[in-house]
């Protein structure tokens, strides 16, 4: 099968950054599907991974969100049927989804939505997994029982930001207050739903106070080091921190006084570790499909790139380290 990788980390600029190359089907496990992948799209742990991580057998293999056709079962297989379609978001501890053909286990694969193509479809399940954890696993709300309070999203035009947004509207009832920065990526954020906009690059503390709330959670997306301490005082005595960015320098005893709870996001976690309840990403899954097919959800893509090959997907890691980005950007499969 084809497939795209790399030998060495580096920069994206590098010639041999991205290769094509020809490798063997994968192995099924008990509980994999193997998957024909259709489309796939590019999220902020690629690039991480391929500037950073060793290849450490021959050529790496990334890509990590896919949508795609179930072409085969293993043994233990109960959830998906060969011909059916599926979205995901992969395992970081395994071979990637930058290929034509990918393994992944059915516990965290979901329903593609009908209404999406297998692009748009890949689009959704990295950053659906993460805002839906982040939600009702790390700030432990539950369904229909956000009313009144509020919410302050550090990042809103990204797009865990951007399907955060909608989560947090339709489904808790909070009070969503986002940030963005420039006048296209205000429109979008306004188009996910948000109830306030402000600009991260100014004063958080006087934009949000100016609005007469003070957010019993936080969610902060990126630059949370240089906003802990803006997050700290804006926040409600006893109310949530949760991040999915990597600061270097943060003071954590600051949160002390408030008796604030703080917790990292991290969407892999159940499927690095197996968990028990590793099956809970493809029930969250099925129910993302279908409130996109109910037209509850949007989708968040707003480029789609072409066909995988080098140079678009070296394109799309190109577009996503300028950090730039709105929404998604996804590429069709090989």
């Amino acid at each position: 099968m084809k497939a795209i990788g790399y030998k060495q980390p580096g920069p994206i600029t590098a010639n041999d950054a991205l290769i094509e190359f020809e490798t063997t089907a994968p192995e099924l496990g008990p509980h994999d599907l193997l998957v024909a992948v259709k489309g796939i799209s590019v999220n902020p742990v690629d690039v991480k991974v391929r500037a950073a991580f060793p290849a450490e057998h021959g050529t790496k293999i990334i890509g990590y969100d896919a949508a795609g056709i179930v072409k085969a079962v293993g043994s233990a297989v109960t959830l998906f049927k060969v011909g059916d379609e599926v979205f995901y978001a992969g395992d970081i501890t395994r071979s990637g989804t930058n290929a034509e053909l990918h393994a992944v286990d059915e516990r965290i694969v979901g329903k593609k939505p009908e209404s999406l193509n297998f692009a748009e479809a890949a689009g959704l399940p990295l950053t659906s997994i993460t805002a839906w954890e982040l939600l009702f696993d790390s700030l432990a709300l539950k369904e229909g029982e956000g009313e009144g309070e509020s919410i302050l999203i550090i990042g809103g035009a990204g797009g865990v930001g951007s399907i955060l947004i909608q989560l947090a509207k339709k489904l808790t009832k909070l009070t969503v207050i986002a940030t963005a920065s420039r006048q296209d990526t205000v429109e979008w954020v306004k188009k996910m739903g948000a109830d306030h906009v402000i600009d991260h690059r100014a004063s958080l503390v006087d934009q949000v106070k100016a609005l007469g709330l003070q957010p019993r959670y936080v969610a902060s997306l990126n630059g949370t080091e240089g906003h802990f301490p803006a997050i700290v005082e804006l926040i409600k005595p006893r109310g949530h921190i949760a991040l999915i960015d990597d600061p270097k320098v943060f003071d954590i005893k600051t949160i002390k006084p408030k008796a604030l709870s703080f917790s990292w996001e991290f969407m892999f976690a159940r499927s690095m570790f197996k968990t028990e309840d590793i099956d809970k990403q493809h029930a969250l899954l099925n129910r993302v499909s279908e409130l996109i097919d109910s037209g509850a959800l949007i989708s968040t893509v707003t480029n789609n790139l072409g066909k995988l090959s080098v140079a678009t997907l070296k394109n799309a890691h190109e577009q996503q380290e300028s950090g730039r980005v709105i929404g998604k950007n996804v590429l069709e499969g090989f």
